[in-house]
């Protein structure tokens, strides 16, 4: 199971399924009308939504091409950033589907890309510790 966070892992394909997946949810959730998402007594639930969107985008992506390098982890957190504003911006502009732009959504998913960048970075540390033993 740990061989996921290695970069000679043989689950890139599956991984790089999953994490197809869990972007196109992370559409199909951001552009569902509002009308249809029903109303959850949580305070800042929608937060919490983005922050494990974004952290599950990073961390599966990640997982379906393990790198360590300083770059490319920089260079994915962007991409979930930029995604992140993207949508917000696009719901902001399709006022049909009753959403609106909010800039604390977008921080929300910048937060949750770092949070899955972190915690690939923590298991692959620690797998490739328990690989050297």
């Amino acid at each position: 199971m740990l061989r996921i966070f290695s970069p000679d892992s043989p689950y890139k394909k599956q991984a790089r399924s999953l994490a197809i997946l869990w972007t196109l949810l992370i559409l199909i959730g951001c552009f569902t009308p509002a009308n249809e998402i029903p109303a959850v007594n949580v305070p800042f639930i929608d937060k919490w939504v983005h922050l494990v969107m974004f952290g599950g985008f990073t961390f599966l992506w990640l997982c379906s091409r393990p790198v360590s390098n300083l770059s490319s982890l920089v260079i994915l957190f962007l991409i979930s950033v930029a995604l992140g504003s993207l949508i917000e911006l696009l719901q902001g502009a399709l006022t049909f589907l009753g959403r609106s732009m909010e800039f604390m959504d977008a921080v929300a998913d910048g937060v949750g890309g770092m949070l899955g960048i972190g915690l690939f970075s923590f298991v692959a540390y620690f797998a490739e510790k328990r690989k050297d033993k």
